[in-house]
Parts: C-alpha cells; sequence; structure tokens
C-alpha cells in the first residue's frame, strides 16, 4: 500500500455518499507498499480501506481481482470484501482513479516471522489455491519469465547506480531463465496470489486471520506461487535463509495441497525466477519514485541476495524437507 494521488476531504465525503458505510470520522494515508493509493476510512460503521487504483493497474483487471476476493471467501478464504455502492457497483472513480473500498479485517501482519507464522502461511496458500480452482475469470501473469526483460530495460542503464555489477547480474540472470526449455512447463495450474508476502498477511498472535493484496493475483503455476512466499517468508534479516520456516511452510503446504514429483522439482528454479521478478520490480520502483508521493520504497539488494541463495539450490533438500518427499 502507498499513496499517490491525494484525496481533498470534500471529494472523498461526495464520493463516500453513495455508499451505506456510515458517515466519515477521519481518513489517513497507508505509506506502506508500491502499487496503489490507500486510505484507512473511520465512519460511524466501522473501518474501511479505500484504494484508488494507479496507473500500473489495469482498469479491465479490476473485476478479475474484486471477483476472486468475493469468490474466496465465499469458499472460506479469510480475504477483504469489496463494497458495493447503492447502485451495486464494487468499483467507482475517485480522483480520476478507479477507486474500491473494501472491508477492514483485524490483525498485524508480522514483522519477523517465526516457522508457527510460516506454517500457517503454507496452509492458506494451499487452501487458497484449492479454493480457487472452480473460478471462472483468468488473468495472464504479466509478470512471469516473459515480461521480466522488458522490464529490465526501464532500469538497466541506471542499475549500476544501486549496486557495482547489478546490470551484468541480472542480464546474466535473464539468459539462464530465457534458455530455450529451462523454465517449467505443464505443472499444475491454477489462480494464484503472485504477492503473498508478510505484509499481505495479517495474524491475531500466530493464529492467521486473513491475506490482503490481490492486485498481482493471477493464473500460472501454483508452485510459483510457493516459490514466492519461500523467498518472503523464509531468509532472516541478515539474509540468510532459514531451513525450519521452510519446512514448516513447507510441509503446512502439503498438508492442504500435495506438491508433485515435478512440483518439487521445478521448485529451485521457480525461487530463482520470483527471485528476479521482485529484484527487478523494486529496481524499477526505487529508480521511479513519483516527487511528493507517499511511498516507501523497497531494497532491491535484498533479492540480489535472495537470488544469490537460489542460485545455490540442487534440491528440495536445501529447503530442509527430503528430495523424494515432504515431511510432515
Amino acid at each position: 500500500m502507498a499513496v499517490y494521488t491525494d484525496v481533498a476531504a470534500d471529494e472523498l465525503a461526495e464520493f463516500l455518499a453513495h455508499y451505506d458505510i456510515g458517515e466519515l470520522l477521519s481518513y489517513k494515508g497507508i505509506a506502506e507498499g508500491v502499487e496503489n493509493s490507500n486510505f484507512l476510512l473511520h465512519t460511524s460503521a466501522g473501518y474501511f480501506i479505500l484504494t484508488l487504483y494507479e496507473k500500473r493497474v489495469a482498469k479491465g483487471d479490476l473485476p478479475f481481482f474484486l471477483g476472486l476476493m468475493t469468490h474466496l471467501a465465499a469458499h472460506g478464504i479469510n480475504c477483504p470484501q469489496p463494497v458495493q455502492n447503492r447502485n451495486g457497483e464494487a468499483l467507482s472513480m475517485l480522483a480520476g482513479r478507479p477507486a474500491a473500498i473494501i472491508n477492514f479485517l483485524e490483525g498485524i501482519w508480522p514483522r519477523k516471522p517465526n516457522a508457527a507464522h510460516c506454517a500457517g502461511v503454507g496452509q492458506a496458500l494451499a487452501k487458497m489455491h484449492l479454493a480457487g480452482r472452480d473460478f471462472p475469470m483468468s488473468r495472464a501473469n504479466a509478470l512471469s519469465v516473459s515480461g521480466w526483460r522488458p522490464l529490465f530495460e526501464q532500469a538497466a542503464s541506471r542499475a549500476d547506480e544501486v549496486q557495482h555489477g547489478l546490470r551484468a547480474f541480472i542480464c546474466a540472470e535473464l539468459d539462464h531463465l530465457e534458455a530455450a526449455n529451462v523454465w517449467p512447463k505443464n505443472l499444475p495450474q491454477g489462480v494464484i496470489h503472485a504477492d503473498l508476502f508478510p505484509d499481505n498477511v495479517f495474524f491475531l498472535g500466530e493464529r492467521l486471520s486473513g491475506i490482503i493484496d490481490f492486485t498481482f493475483a493471477c493464473n500460472d503455476m501454483l508452485a510459483y506461487d510457493v516459490a514466492i512466499c519461500l523467498n518472503a517468508w523464509c531468509f532472516e534479516s541478515d539474509y540468510s535463509f532459514n531451513v525450519t520456516k521452510a519446512r514448516a511452510f513447507l510441509n503446512a503446504y502439503s498438508r492442504e495441497r500435495e506438491l508433485s514429483e515435478a512440483e518439487q522439482h521445478a521448485l529451485p528454479l521457480l525461487a530463482r525466477g520470483a527471485a528476479l521478478r521482485f529484484l527487478l520490480t523494486r529496481l524499477v520502483d526505487c529508480l521511479n519514485v513519483p516527487s511528493g508521493a507517499l511511498v516507501r520504497p523497497k531494497d532491491p539488494l535484498e533479492y540480489v541476495r535472495k537470488l544469490r541463495f537460489q542460485q545455490s539450490v540442487a534440491s528440495m533438500r536445501d529447503y530442509g524437507v527430503a528430495a523424494s518427499g515432504l515431511v510432515a
């Protein structure tokens, strides 16, 4: 979450007049995140999140995101629900941007995830994958392997300003992952979250209370979502890999949805690709912060370190589980 587009109080009041969510008492921008403009609304009916979808998010994709949240909630996944206005619409316009209001979920995201948090995420991710099997809409993953080089071209000329040699490092990894027959094919597909970082998962204590921010959700390999989470949840603050966390995450996932042998074999390569994907988007974002935006760009070098680890992974044993299968 972040704030790129400011909203005047009178403009917001006029917008909220079309909703049955009580009288506005206060609102404030939320600085966390990097994609859209987000505000916490406090009304006489409670708390809500207002999101203004910025230019990177295509307006035509918004029905997919909003519909997916409704579908997942109907299948037992605790995630925010779009609030419809008096015309029965979940999507409106505000300050020149597509806008939606969603209900507020209780909980906080873990600043220092432990193995119990990782197990909770593994279980929730697998349940989400299963719940999404019959979701009727689809959306291609624009940030899969075919989109990485065009993304890098937006930042290549300045990459070495961030770290000496970064441009060559990324080019070599792109060459490897783009090579014929390297990127996995024919693995189980479905709806994935594609951005399930700690700040998108709420807990009450060590009990997972909700999953938020579906603006990268798409259809892709389910194991790619698992790979994203290995990068997002299983490293320490010094970027060392924690096999205890990884084992807890993978075993909890497998108890709900078993990873096939092909998925297990492909996971190290998928984790390399996931690390590169977030390195690239963070690199582009940190070099292009809009003037005056309320946003905290995330460090791309975190994913240089994670990618170097993933390049060294030979098998599932490096993630703390047996090569022949996961151990509960």
